[in-house]
Order: structure tokens, then C-alpha cells, then sequence
């Protein structure tokens, strides 16, 4: 049972006659006391004709998932099951992250044996799994004084999906990676290329391309000087191996910018995964800490996209070091051959790097390495600043951080991988062009 706003002020119009009759203080408390009364009456009457709320059938119309910044509609449907008219508020109990517009509260007014539909529009603020699990109805009597409350179970949940705002460069990348693959053929060959056709010989060919077998091929015996040298050209190779380690730990869950470290990654891993998959290649994805937080492996095309997000969804960055020595270990459990391995960590502090210097020859003796992490725009601004003694003591703080962050990207190249650093809007394209080089340049 609950109380109303109209009860309380039937109550306190209780006092107009107390004021009233103010010389005479027993007629004042009797005629208080009736009052009361009256107005009890009046609710526990007002009660009893209020519907019952716990005959009320609740379905949810919910779609499975979005991504983070969408809005979706939730929908109730409300089903009066009883034989008296439903004059109801209901609560929709989704948490504050679900991002609902304005109040989660809705009037109803149900006849008997009908339904009625309550609409929210949610906008949710966070990855992850959003749960509601009831729905609070509160049914109030003709009069509105008392009502009757009750929470029905209604479960519900949405999954809300990484943003992926950097499929944005995705076309301007592919532009570029029909320019490498089997649309425009080289005529040097290297490592990671692989035989794409044969054509005719024109003046400024390497001659080591001509392949004299195809030219013998192509000769008329009758008329030796009509034979025309065929060359071979060749392509960057397809169905490599990309595996993309997204560190999880402590370090990912610092801000910059907008963003944590790790939303970054994950933009940055679905830009890589996108595109790789259209050049032909295959993508494991590992979700790492201390332990295997999540795992994408032996999808492809479409699917691989898909399975990315709903793995990435709910993983958040734990508050604990990162065990890099069992990277390695995870690798291998994903792929034996020689594949590219792109660690996406924080990389801007000795003490923080350690565990990941120490694991990069063993990785970067079997595999092309790319230790690819997000820098602070704002350590640049901070360090141009220096005009009040605060501003110097910031900048001084912003060139030991940028120092730092330079040790750790010059001791990884030293251990043979390759590194990316870039604001968090430029991560994600820079690590794409950077797979792009490395793909142009045969080194896959």
C-alpha cells in the first residue's frame, strides 16, 4: 500500500478547523480526530476499489543490441487481467547507464481486459550488458487517495556494442589496399608476395621478370623472330595471419581524451580487423590481463566483425597488472606460423613497460611485431605553456612523460617490433596505414 500526494493534503485540509475553532480547543481535537477518520475511510474505501497490480501481465519489446550513442525504444505492454479498471503509474526499472529520456514513470489507464503500450526511448551511456529485471506498478483508486504497489518480474537486457566511429577511414583505406592487391601487380618480387599474372614485355621491365618458359609457350615455330617475351608480375600475398592482443589491465583504463585507453583499442582493433579482412587476411582477436578475458578466432568476413563487438562489449579494464609473459603462450594456442602480432597497450612509462619489453624478443623472433599505443594530445599543449611558474612546472612534467614514452618506443624497436603512437582520434588510422606499409612492403 502507498500513500498519495491527495491523501496527504486531504489530511492536512484537517487544520482549517482546528485554526477555526481555535477558543475551543476539545470541539478543535474532536473535530481533528473525526476528520481523520473520515479521510481514512475515505483511502481504505478508495483501496479497495483500486485494481490489484499483481493481475497484470508485463511483456518487453526490446531489441537485442546497439551501439553506444544509438537510441532504441523499449516497450511495455500492459495486460489487465482483472475486472476492475487499471488507473496506474509504472516504473521501468532500468539502471541510470541505460540512458532513459526524461522520467521512467508513465500513466496508465487500463480497462478490463485490455492492454496498453509504454514507450522509452533509452540512449545507454556505456558499453556492456544493460539489465532490468521488474517493473513497479503502482494502481490507485478512484479518488487517488491510497494504492495499491507491486513489483512484477520483467527481465530485460540489451547489449550495447563499441561505437566503431573509425569506420569512418575505412573507405579511404580500402581505396588504398585495391592499389596493393591483385589490381595493381609489381613486377619485384619480395617475401609476402605471391604470383599474380603473366603479360607482355615493355621497354624498362626487369629482365629478371621474364618468365622464358611463357615465352616459349607463345613462340610460333615457323616465324622465330615473331616470339614475345612474357613477364611475370606479382602481388602482395593473401591469407596471412593477424593476431591483435588488446591489454586489458590497469593501464587501459586511464582517460585520454574522451575516452578510456581501452574504447581507443578497440576502435583501433576494429579499423585493423575490417580492413584486413577485405585484403584477404585472417584475424584473431585476444582480450588479455592476467588471464584470457575474451577470444575471436577462426571467424571471417562478416562474422568477424560481429564477433568482435559482442566480445568487446563487455569487457572493461581491470585494476590489476598485466601478465604479459603468458602472451606468448596465448599465441602460439592461436597460431603456429609466422603471423603479424599488434599489441595494443599503453607504452609511455618505463615502470608500466617492463613486463612487455621483456616478452618481445621471444614474440618478435617468430613474428612481425606492432606495438601500437595512444598518446595525450594534451602533453604537447602543456608543454608549449610556459608563461606563469605553474605552466613551467606542467610543461616540465609533460616532456619527462613525452622523455618516457620515447625510452619505451626506442627500447621496443631495439627488440625488433615496430611502433605506432598516436592521439586517440589518430590511432586507429595510423595503425591501418601502418598495416597498409607493412603490407606494400611485403613484411607480412
Amino acid at each position: 500500500m502507498a500513500l498519495t500526494g491527495r491523501f496527504s493534503l486531504l489530511v492536512a485540509l484537517g487544520v482549517v478547523p482546528v485554526v477555526l475553532l481555535g477558543g475551543d480547543a476539545g470541539a478543535a481535537w474532536a473535530t481533528l480526530v473525526v476528520w481523520l477518520l473520515v479521510a481514512v475511510g475515505l483511502g481504505a474505501i478508495d483501496l479497495a476499489a483500486a485494481a490489484s497490480p499483481r493481475l497484470v501481465a508485463v511483456e518487453r519489446d526490446l531489441p537485442p543490441r546497439l551501439r553506444l550513442g544509438e537510441t532504441v525504444r523499449s516497450e511495455l505492454v500492459l495486460r489487465n487481467l482483472g475486472r476492475r479498471r487499471l488507473r496506474a503509474e509504472v516504473r521501468d526499472g532500468w539502471p541510470p547507464s541505460a540512458g532513459v529520456h526524461g522520467r521512467n514513470r508513465a500513466r496508465v489507464d487500463v480497462p478490463a481486459g485490455e492492454g496498453r503500450r509504454v514507450t522509452l526511448a533509452l540512449t545507454p551511456t556505456r558499453r556492456g550488458d544493460r539489465v532490468t529485471e521488474a517493473v513497479t506498478i503502482r494502481s490507485r483508486g478512484p479518488l487517488g487517495l491510497w494504492a495499491r504497489q507491486a513489483t512484477l518480474t520483467a527481465p530485460g537486457r540489451i547489449r550495447v556494442l563499441p561505437p566503431f566511429h573509425s569506420r569512418a577511414h575505412l573507405p579511404s583505406r580500402l581505396t588504398r589496399l585495391r592499389e596493393l592487391d591483385g589490381r595493381t601487380p609489381i613486377l619485384i618480387r619480395g617475401q609476402g608476395t605471391e604470383f599474380d599474372s603473366l603479360r607482355e614485355y615493355v621497354r624498362g621491365d626487369d629482365v629478371r621478370s621474364i618468365d622464358w618458359r611463357a615465352t616459349a609457350r607463345r613462340s610460333d615455330p615457323e616465324s622465330p623472330g615473331s616470339a614475345k617475351l612474357m613477364v611475370r608480375t606479382w602481388r602482395p600475398e593473401r591469407d596471412r595471419r593477424i593476431v591483435i592482443v588488446v591489454d586489458t589491465s590497469r593501464t587501459a583504463a586511464a582517460r585520454i581524451g574522451d575516452e578510456p585507453r581501452l574504447d581507443t583499442a578497440y576502435e583501433a582493433a576494429l579499423l585493423l580487423a575490417a580492413l584486413a579482412t577485405h585484403a584477404g587476411d585472417r584475424v584473431d582477436l585476444l582480450l588479455w590481463d592476467r588471464r584470457l578475458r575474451g577470444r575471436v578466432h577462426g571467424a571471417s568476413g562478416p562474422d568477424l566483425l560481429a564477433r568482435m563487438v559482442d566480445t568487446m562489449a563487455d569487457v572493461d579494464a581491470e585494476l590489476i597488472e598485466a601478465d604479459w609473459a603468458g602472451v606468448p603462450a596465448q599465441i602460439r594456442g592461436v597460431t603456429s606460423r609466422r603471423a603479424l602480432v599488434v599489441l595494443l597497450t599503453a607504452a609511455d612509462s618505463p615502470g608500466s613497460a617492463r613486463g612487455l619489453l621483456s616478452v618481445l624478443p621471444q614474440l618478435a623472433s617468430r613474428h612481425r611485431v606492432v606495438v601500437a599505443s595512444v598518446a595525450d594530445p594534451t602533453l604537447e599543449i602543456a608543454a608549449r605553456n610556459r608563461d606563469e611558474l605553474s605552466e613551467v612546472y606542467a610543461a616540465a612534467a609533460a616532456e619527462r612523460t613525452r622523455l618516457d614514452a620515447d625510452r619505451v618506443a626506442a627500447a621496443a624497436r631495439r627488440l625488433g617490433a615496430s611502433t605506432v603512437a598516436a592521439g586517440p582520434a589518430d590511432l586507429p588510422p595510423a595503425l591501418a596505414d601502418r598495416y597498409l606499409e607493412l603490407k606494400a612492403a611485403g613484411q607480412l
